[in-house]
């Protein structure tokens, strides 16, 4: 009796062994898409009011967490009986991406105008503050839930030979940890100013060194927001061309002369801009009907 007992204790220590080194093993294979990932989210985050980022990142982090509650059901199902749906699902998440980080491209070119009006203004009532915040929210999140499956389907990837038991706690873990540990670095970075200002206010006239390198924070993090947004347009295009690259071959072969980084980068902007071709040309043709309707009942 003892004996089964004991038996039974290796077995699971083998299992939760195995689930280890597999967890370490999937980890590796998605660095590259938490480093895009933390690249997109931190430039998501940014752009609050002092007061209002870490309560804007909670509510962010609580979005990502029930992405992957959402997410990771479905993924286990589908690789156990619909595997041939997963890179549908995935170019789906790759064109929106591709369209969201060529959008920004337009914009920075197209609208700087309009954001330099909008950023002039300083009176916001509470209203449209809460309402732009809800938007940027919601926009974090949805990007967020396409980064979620792709980090989970490239972990799911490399466990799909072993037994379900393993896949689910590999693959849970490394979705979970890639919240905790986005999100965990993406609220140091928008709070480092004031971890400066801290250092400022505890250095005063005598520590020469802690106050210089509060003022290093305070100067840096503006640069670094800026620098960010630039990264995480890039991201999502090399994550959006990524995706298309490696899962329509003929496009590997078109451009093999090209860097990998500087294919997935084209394919990316180019899938993107057609998007928002699309969208723009869809838009105009709304906006015109919608005038025609209100001419014709005057």
């Amino acid at each position: 009796m003892a004996g089964g007992i004991f038996a039974v204790f290796d077995d699971i220590a083998t299992l939760l062994d195995d689930a280890a080194m597999m967890t370490k093993v999937a980890t590796k294979k998605t660095a590259g898409i938490l480093g895009d990932d933390l690249a997109v989210n931190a430039e998501k985050a940014s752009g609050f009011a002092a007061s209002r980022e870490l309560p804007v990142l909670w509510a962010i982090s609580k979005g990502s967490v029930l992405n992957k509650i959402i997410i990771l059901p479905f993924a286990f199902l589908l690789s156990a009986f619909a595997p041939w749906i997963i890179v549908p699902i995935l170019m789906l998440g790759g064109s929106y991406l591709a369209f969201e980080g060529a959008e920004k491209i337009y914009e920075y070119f197209f609208s700087q105008a309009k954001e330099n009006a909008l950023h002039v203004r300083e009176n916001f009532s509470e209203e449209e503050i809460l309402l732009h915040e809800k938007k940027k929210i919601k926009s974090a999140i949805l990007t967020d839930f396409i980064l979620s499956i792709e980090i989970i389907i490239i972990a799911l990837s490399t466990v799909v030979e072993q037994s379900i038991f393993i896949q689910i706690i590999a693959v849970s873990i490394v979705a979970f940890l890639a919240t905790l540990g986005v999100y965990g670095i993406v609220a140091l970075i928008v709070r480092m100013d004031d971890m400066g200002f801290k250092l400022i206010e505890m250095a005063g006239e005598q520590k020469k060194m802690m106050k210089k390198s509060g003022e290093f924070l305070v100067r840096a993090l503006p640069k670094i927001i800026k620098s960010l947004t630039v990264i995480g347009t890039l991201a999502m295009l090399l994550v959006a061309g990524g995706i298309f690259m490696h899962n329509i071959h003929q496009l590997h072969e078109i451009l093999h002369f090209l860097p990998s980084l500087l294919a997935e980068l084209l394919i990316g902007l180019a899938i993107g801009m057609i998007i928002l071709g699309i969208e723009k040309t869809f838009h105009k043709i709304k906006e015109s009907l919608r005038t025609k309707v209100k001419q014709s009942t005057k």
